[in-house]
């Protein structure tokens, strides 16, 4: 006789149904885009679910979640414009380009005034050319760039055209 922890006892199928809308997920850090579309979409049973833009696992943050026929308008909002937030750590390059990776190069900070930071910000603004990093969740070849990286494989993007916005506090 099978015991509930014995692998040969299995779970009943979950049963998916039909489901159309959009769910605004507040998606918490550790889980990729992927894993947090797949945990709701379980969650409320539907057949057929998709996000509209990848953020990586390290990201929290808004993740729009679309389900049914919304799925046939995630990939224009996949397009619209988004904000971010972001808090930074001044001086410290690091290996993977983001807070977990192992410091390559510290140096000092200078004392920053609003002034000088408006005008390093305002550098920033309108079109640039921005180089994903190395810890992306930007895909090559159907995988994340951060899933190669993980491996030990580096690969690099050429940078992109992208449009910067000055955003208000």
């Amino acid at each position: 006789m099978a015991t509930p922890t014995d692998p040969r006892e299995r779970r009943p199928r979950t049963v998916f149904r039909r489901l159309d809308g959009i769910l605004l997920l507040d998606k918490p850090q550790g889980l990729s885009s992927n894993q947090a579309l797949q945990r709701v979409r379980h969650l409320f049973r539907a057949e057929k679910g998709g996000h509209t833009g990848s953020l990586d696992p390290l990201a929290t943050g808004l993740l729009p979640v679309c389900f049914g026929e919304a799925t046939k308008i995630a990939g224009g909002l996949l397009g619209a414009r988004k904000a971010y937030e972001t808090v930074a750590r001044l001086g410290i390059t690091t290996d993977t380009d983001d807070a977990e990776g192992q410091a390559l190069r510290e140096r000092p900070v200078p004392v920053l005034t609003i002034d000088a930071i408006d005008a390093a910000l305002r550098r920033l603004t309108g079109r640039i050319r921005q180089r994903p990093p190395i810890y992306s969740a930007l895909k090559r070849g159907g995988e994340p760039l951060y899933a190669k990286a993980r491996r030990g494989k580096r690969s690099r993007w050429r940078s992109a055209k992208s449009r910067c916005t000055p955003s208000t506090c």
